[in-house]
């Protein structure tokens, strides 16, 4: 852990009060959206038989475990906030998120309905992700 200072502003003690309360927040949406998921799989895999090899059945589930993977490591960043590790959220961690949320449309986009336009900015949206994100990474490489 970094060392904090021992006094914190007004500012500063109301930014980790904002990310402690998110942090409660977020952490009740991840165990309601975990239970439901847990019930909604069981229901449709074992009770109504369907195939999870199926399209709309894979898109489905996996849709539902990327929000929980996006919340998880939202919350992940913000309990950072809360510790006093670094400053509010940083721009790599958006960035990274992004591309989560990104990925999560792409699986639960059905992309022959969309069309060829709608794929190609989704793959621009990406690209344009993965590289800032690569640039700020080669500039934190050679900051350290």
């Amino acid at each position: 852990m970094a060392p904090t200072s021992p006094a914190l502003s007004i500012y500063e003690r109301f930014e980790a009060l904002v990310a402690f309360v998110l942090t409660f927040v977020i952490g009740a949406v991840v165990v309601v959206a975990l239970y439901r998921l847990i019930i909604g799989v069981g229901r449709s895999l074992v009770l109504e038989s369907q195939n999870p090899l199926d399209h709309a059945v894979f898109q489905s589930v996996f849709g539902q475990i990327m929000t929980l993977l996006i919340a998880l490591e939202f919350n992940h960043t913000l309990r950072h906030v809360v510790a006093r590790d670094r400053g509010i959220i940083h721009t790599k961690t958006v960035i990274l998120i992004a591309e989560l949320a990104l990925a999560r449309k792409i699986i639960i986009a059905d992309l022959f309905q969309e069309g060829p336009t709608s794929a190609l900015a989704l793959a621009v949206l990406m690209l344009a992700l993965g590289i800032t994100y690569w640039l700020m990474r080669e500039r934190d490489d050679r900051l350290q």
